[in-house]
């Protein structure tokens, strides 16, 4: 069978990046990651990228790979949360003919197309302890087996991988080996949410409206100092990614009024009592039912916030494991929920994760 085709179909171009100026900023969080990057391209070592989703994790591990001895090598991207866990081997390492039911023929897996090239694996945490494990193989000695395949194959590949998870806490809860932490961790680079470096927002907008601009055939021009006064103050919790998207409907709907009512921060509603003013009232009764949705509300969030990984959730909130189940269904929450994350919806990012 001739591997080509598959080859060429999933080896993906680098494509369009903004300048570096723009990616880097003046802030001095990227300043430091810049000159951190600049001195471990050129190194065969594996790279762990940490951050929070929409920071430009997809963009650094590029400009890894751009800046490397490797870069006119194959530049293979797996998002590992968006293949099914039942078809990520055979993604990755690919197959032999009659491995399974199906398998007509032989088919190379991506690590296997990124030879003398770079595999940036995105959410690194979705992999299962199984491919954990050939993963950390690739990682030791270079090798690995297609499946169905009686010899190993051996490869040569720069592996960056990406995680906006803490893997210390999934390490912990027992969902991430500690010796692949340890294999991919060789130099980290954590990636600053947007709100840590506010003052390069600025340069971020414009990067946007021009790109949006010549996307769409648009004129929109800069936002007024009191827009760009409140896109600076906003905690973007969906940081790059989000400032992408409120820029591209403020390129094409035209007006500022379209971003603005997005800016404003909403009070936070805990509670909303409905309180009979006309009768009597049971302050004692009404603080306790307070005290017990704010309670539910920060639990929730926070088992949201760990994939519903309550081991990490409970050290999260400081509370013994057993003091968390006993308030999850106190609080009328669902005692579990499947901790892998829905494949999140793709988009063709310019300059985010």
């Amino acid at each position: 069978m001739n591997a080509s085709n598959p080859v060429s179909a999933l080896v993906q171009p680098l494509g369009e990046m903004p300048p570096e100026s723009v990616i880097f900023g003046s802030s001095e969080a990227m300043r430091l990651l810049r000159d951190r990057l600049s001195k471990i391209a050129g190194a065969n070592v594996p790279v762990l990228i940490q951050g929070e989703s929409g920071t430009g994790k997809d963009i650094i591990a590029r400009m890894i790979h751009a800046n490397s001895p490797w870069k006119t090598g194959p530049w293979v991207k797996v998002n590992c949360p968006a293949i099914p866990n039942t078809l990520l081997e055979s993604e990755l390492f690919g197959y032999e003919k009659g491995a399974f039911t199906g398998a007509y023929g032989a088919k190379p897996g991506r690590v296997e197309m990124a030879h003398r090239g770079t595999l940036f694996l995105d959410e690194i945490s979705e992999l299962d302890m199984a491919l954990q494990s050939k993963l950390l193989q690739l990682l030791q000695d270079g090798q690995f087996c297609r499946i169905g395949a009686q010899e190993d194959k051996k490869v040569e590949v720069r592996v960056v991988c990406a995680t906006n998870r803490k893997l210390e806490e999934e390490i912990a809860a027992g969902g991430f080996r500690a010796d692949l932490f340890y294999r991919i961790n060789v130099v980290n680079l954590h990636m600053p949410a947007l709100r840590e470096r506010a003052s390069d927002i600025p340069q971020l907008v414009g990067y946007f409206i021009e790109y949006y601009n010549r996307k769409f055939n648009a004129r929109a021009t800069m936002p007024s100092a009191d827009t760009m006064n409140s896109l600076k103050k906003y905690h973007w919790p969906g940081n790059i990614r989000e400032l992408e998207n409120l820029m591209k409907r403020y390129v094409i709907l035209g007006a500022e009024e379209a971003i603005i009512a997005d800016l404003r921060p909403q009070e936070a509603d805990f509670f909303s009592a409905d309180i009979a003013i006309d009768g009597p009232i049971s302050l004692k009764k009404i603080t306790r039912q307070a005290v017990r949705e704010l309670e539910r509300k920060i639990i929730l969030k926070v088992l949201q916030h760990h994939h519903w990984n309550r081991k990490s959730a409970a050290r999260a909130l400081n509370i013994s494991y057993r003091a968390l189940l006993y308030k999850i269904r106190d609080a009328g929450l669902p005692s579990n929920r499947t901790p892998r994350r829905p494949p999140e919806e793709a988009t063709t990012t310019a300059a985010a994760d």
